[in-house]
């Protein structure tokens, strides 16, 4: 991975896990600390920056005092409810402490995949970063059906990147990037620092494992991968679980670049190649059939 390719970015989405944002069942305040000096380094780089962040349901499970390991899905949505409270409330203080403001935005699977809403979530997204805001985007736990989520951040991600038309979307995690096999299981696992298309042999290499308080893996963030490079969004897997961890990987060169195929310059063709659940009707008139 190049330098280059953050540095001639114009705008960049990064996702940032559970596991980075809650240490021993607590907000982690120092690390966002940490983060937010590398938001600085980049806005002084005219490069603007949207986040998606994960760790709503963790933090209203803790608020709540539920215990219990596997919630209904009513009782994600509760937890929800409270948990984005907490979220955005150290998130503000954080970034104002900077002098940066912030804005909220709950996204759910429809406002995606649904084209007027998606055009509509741009609008906004377009209009707060001409406030100098950074946008701080998760799903709409506290709503969102199982059967109409995303599951996870990573392909919210994704999409919010092809709506927002970013140029590079950078997915902080708790391992270097990809490997061959699981690094923690097998030594010999061999890293993979570029890929220029996700095959089966890259699919395979894909662990579903995730920590205490995640909902993906890697296999997730290759999904995200090729949802984002489908439609000309470089995506980024490093590591975050350290101190500046965009600095870091520029300064360290760690991680895995999915490159991306050649930007689609129409907004309706890269709005579909970035769709996560095809559906729709092929007709086929009777000129057409003879032809």
């Amino acid at each position: 991975m190049k330098r280059s390719f953050i540095d001639e970015s114009k705008r960049i989405v990064i996702k940032i896990g559970s596991s980075l944002l809650i240490l021993d069942d607590r907000f982690n305040y120092k690390w966002l600390e940490s983060f937010i000096e590398d938001i600085i380094f980049l806005r002084k780089k005219n490069i603007e920056v949207l986040i998606v962040a994960s760790g709503a349901v963790s933090l209203g499970k803790k608020y709540l005092n539920i215990k219990k390991k596997k919630l209904k899905i009513n009782e994600k949505q509760a937890c929800a409810a409270c948990g984005q409270v907490i979220l955005m409330n150290n998130f503000k203080k954080a970034f104002e402490a900077k002098q940066i403001k912030i804005a909220q935005i709950l996204l759910t699977y429809s406002d995606t995949e649904d084209r007027r809403k998606g055009l509509n979530s741009r609008e906004t997204i377009t209009e707060l970063i001409k406030y100098g805001t950074v946008p701080i985007i998760n799903e709409n736990d506290s709503v969102a059906t199982e059967e109409l989520k995303f599951g996870d951040n990573d392909r919210l991600a994704a999409r919010v990147s092809q709506i927002a038309s970013a140029d590079n979307l950078i997915l902080l995690s708790d391992v270097d990037g990809l490997f061959s096999r699981n690094p923690r299981k097998d030594k010999k696992a061999k890293f993979i620092s570029e890929v220029h298309e996700i095959d089966k042999r890259i699919l395979k290499m894909a662990s579903e494992e995730t920590n205490t308080y995640g909902t993906g893996g890697m296999h997730t963030k290759l999904q995200a991968a090729e949802i984002a490079t489908s439609f000309g969004c470089n995506t980024i897997i490093c590591r975050g679980d350290k101190k500046n961890p965009i600095r870091s990987y520029i300064k360290e060169n760690t991680g895995t670049c999915f490159v991306s195929r050649k930007r689609k310059s129409n907004s309706f063709k890269r709005w579909l190649a970035g769709t996560i659940k095809v559906v729709g009707n092929i007709m086929v008139d009777e000129g057409a059939a003879r032809g």
